[in-house]
């Protein structure tokens, strides 16, 4: 189970989803827990896509076999009813490992935590540097005649 924003894709993104079906072995399946909105507005800021968009375009990713919406109330309800063997945290998620084992394993969910390490390497390899760089662009408004 992989879980996370997934506000603009890029190439991170399929890094630690390409990362994260890997550590089940061959024949893994990766279920990914996409964040609802009050989630993200709550630990990073306000998303740029929709949830239900962010979900249908992780749902078409090739590495991935299942995609939902994750709770607004109760992580740990999601991970009760995916029960998965592995859950992987990105490079950027911010989340307390030792914590989230603990509440785990108060819950009786008998799961390994893993923290992906690493991006793949490019200018633009976060939804942060992509909003920055558009943020500090100074397009000519040619540039957004079809838009």
């Amino acid at each position: 189970m992989a879980t996370g924003t997934f506000d603009l894709i890029h190439p991170g993104h399929g890094y630690y989803l390409e990362e994260s079906k890997k550590l089940g072995g061959d024949d893994a399946r990766l279920i990914v827990v996409v964040a609802r909105e009050s989630t993200v507005r709550a630990r990073k800021r306000v998303p740029i896509v929709p949830e239900k968009q962010r979900l249908k375009v992780v749902q078409m990713l090739k590495v991935v076999d299942e995609a939902i919406l994750g709770s607004e109330t109760d992580m740990f309800s999601t991970v009760s009813k995916i029960n998965p063997d592995i859950i992987t945290i990105g490079p950027d998620q911010d989340f307390d490992l030792n914590w989230l084992r603990k509440e785990l394993k108060e819950r009786d969910l008998n799961v390994e935590v893993v923290k992906i390490n690493g991006y793949h390497e490019s200018s633009l390899d976060s939804s942060c540097k992509i909003i920055k760089k558009i943020k500090e662009a100074d397009f000519p408004s040619e540039s957004f005649k079809h838009c």
